[in-house]
């Protein structure tokens, strides 16, 4: 069912929608595969069809909704070659990212990444998956703003609906604590100013994926490519 979030003063109708159907499809709640209608989403967000019509082909180009005329839209399926290349460009990246932290990281960093922290585990009580998702993103957030390398992490936001959805199935269907863990481990390294040893979580924190997909594409055939 679609999670409708609170529209932001400042959005208009087509930026709403898109961050609703982004939303909602890296959550899941539009599933891969999924057929959408432009009526009954223009119907449920309080707006008309155009915005809606406007999101979908927004949408296509980072290729989250397919598009075919006279059969309508439909929620893409996870792409495993597209997983692949968004963790290679955030492994490059982020192993950097920790290097840096290690020189460059302050103290209120240290504090929010342990906040962060102490809210994930709330999560893994809770078996909230959802939340941890984006408490997962903000702490890896948190790392980039720590080194002042805030627009690297948007870039690299655009292209990660394929990788979260997998992400999203690791969580529900995989060990929770273990994301959180590994986050404990790589601040821990930061905070020890080893380099090495945090680059090398890094990597092992990003690389679950490619041991982990097996077995997903074996529970939920239907979700993939």
């Amino acid at each position: 069912m679609l999670e409708v979030l609170e529209r932001n003063g400042k959005e208009n109708a087509r930026e709403y929608v898109i961050r609703v159907l982004r939303h909602n499809i890296i959550n899941m709640n539009l599933k891969p595969g999924q057929l959408v209608s432009e009526n009954e989403i223009a119907e449920i967000l309080g707006v008309s069809r155009t915005p809606v019509r406007e999101a979908f082909i927004e949408l296509s180009k980072s290729s989250m909704v397919e598009i075919y005329p006279q059969k309508g839209t439909y929620i893409s399926r996870i792409d495993m070659e597209m997983v692949e290349e968004s963790r290679f460009v955030r492994c490059v990246l982020e192993k950097a990212v920790v290097q840096l932290a290690c020189k460059m990281i302050s103290e209120a960093d240290i504090v929010a990444l342990e906040e962060n922290l102490q809210l994930q585990n709330s999560c893994v009580i809770r078996k909230d998956f959802k939340r941890l998702l984006s408490l997962d993103n903000h702490f890896h957030e948190l790392l980039f703003k720590a080194c002042n390398k805030v627009t690297t992490y948007n870039l690299i936001q655009s292209m990660m609906s394929h990788f979260d959805r997998v992400r999203i199935l690791n969580l529900a269907e995989m060990d929770m604590q273990r994301t959180v863990n590994d986050h404990k481990e790589i601040l821990q390294a930061i905070k020890d100013k080893d380099e090495k040893t945090a680059a090398d979580l890094m990597e092992k924190h990003l690389t679950r994926v490619i041991f982990d997909q097996t077995y997903l594409k074996e529970v939920h055939p239907e979700y993939f490519k």
